[in-house]
């Protein structure tokens, strides 16, 4: 068994200035006064968390994760020296995107576990009033998981930022975009394994997902070369990864597609999706007391962890 996720890292920035970026709101005199002491501390309860990901079901915790709200490979490599998780020895897989906020994605693996092949950026390119709003790329990665050659698409699309209606349309292109890579790899290959993960900005029943990526809900109507949301299951029950103004939305998903369900192949298959929300995630006090227990609350710095909570999903392999 192994198990692999993602994390919505809430705006782990460092502390040194970044000319070519919009880093200025995370310097220690930016708005946020973020000092090297927060950004310990930011980055010491991100390990924790992650190191606790999983690990009733497996020791090893996470194989490979995805992240998103990111600044950079320096903090990610900083992340995976902190006590919490060094000996897991974690190495990085990361691209810089034209993001306008400055935040990418980026995937970490253990090299006991996965061997990449191939890694590469894919455009998310989506235009507003006929000007190139910069977003965060989509990170393409594939590699050895135990062996069982596998696909990784991280992503984090666009905010609904200027409605959720208004600005769908920029999703869609991230979903459309993964969707175009699902199909073309089963044209070469139809038992390559893929896994679509992210910040979707969007929930499993959303026009993106239901529509333009066609994720069915249930596996019992997937058919060869369609993908399998788990996340509605959980979304349908009332249970969420974000909050915003005391309604909860599902926008952190792992998404599989056919090979990757098949328990007649060879190797790892999907058993089953969970979302992370042990009770140290959850703030206790205050306006957002039972929401993710997030690192700011505007920019009155909180101290907590992310303002969404992670996502991870069981692989095994069937018993000869």
């Amino acid at each position: 068994m192994v198990a692999i996720g993602f994390y919505n890292l809430e705006n782990l920035f460092d502390t040194e200035n970044d000319t070519t970026i919009n880093d200025e709101d995370f310097l220690p005199e930016g708005k946020n006064a973020w000092t090297d002491e927060k950004y310990a501390e930011k980055q010491a309860n991100m390990a924790y968390a992650i190191s606790q990901i999983a690990k009733e079901h497996t020791p090893a915790g996470l194989s490979v994760f995805g992240v998103s709200e990111i600044e950079n490979k320096r903090v990610l490599e900083d992340l995976a020296k902190q006590p919490a998780l060094v000996s897991r020895n974690y190495k990085i897989i990361h691209f810089d995107s034209p993001d306008w906020r400055g935040v990418d994605v980026g995937l970490m693996y253990n090299p006991a576990h996965f061997v990449p092949i191939e890694a590469k950026s894919v455009p998310l390119l989506v235009y507003e009033n006929g000007q190139r709003e910069f977003t965060r790329d989509i990170l393409f990665a594939t590699g050895l998981l135990d062996g069982d050659t596998f696909s990784f698409l991280v992503n984090h699309w666009p905010s609904r930022r200027g409605g959720e209606e208004a600005s769908a349309y920029k999703r869609n292109k991230g979903a459309e975009i993964c969707r175009q890579i699902v199909d073309s790899l089963y044209k070469v290959n139809p038992n390559h394994k893929v896994v679509i993960m992210g910040d979707l900005n969007d929930d499993p029943t959303s026009e993106s997902i239901k529509l333009h990526l066609r994720a069915k809900f249930k596996q019992s109507e997937v058919n060869p070369g369609d993908v399998f949301n788990p996340m509605w299951d959980y979304y349908n029950r009332g249970l969420g990864s974000n909050a915003y103004r005391d309604s909860w939305s599902l926008f952190d998903q792992l998404i599989f597609n056919s090979a990757a369900l098949n328990k007649n192949q060879k190797g790892y298959h999907y058993q089953k999706a969970f979302v992370f929300n042990k009770q140290f995630l959850i703030q206790n006090f205050g306006q957002y007391k039972g929401y993710p227990f997030r690192t700011f609350s505007g920019e009155t710095y909180q101290g907590g962890y992310s303002d969404h909570f992670p996502v991870y999903a069981l692989l095994v392999k069937e018993s000869n």
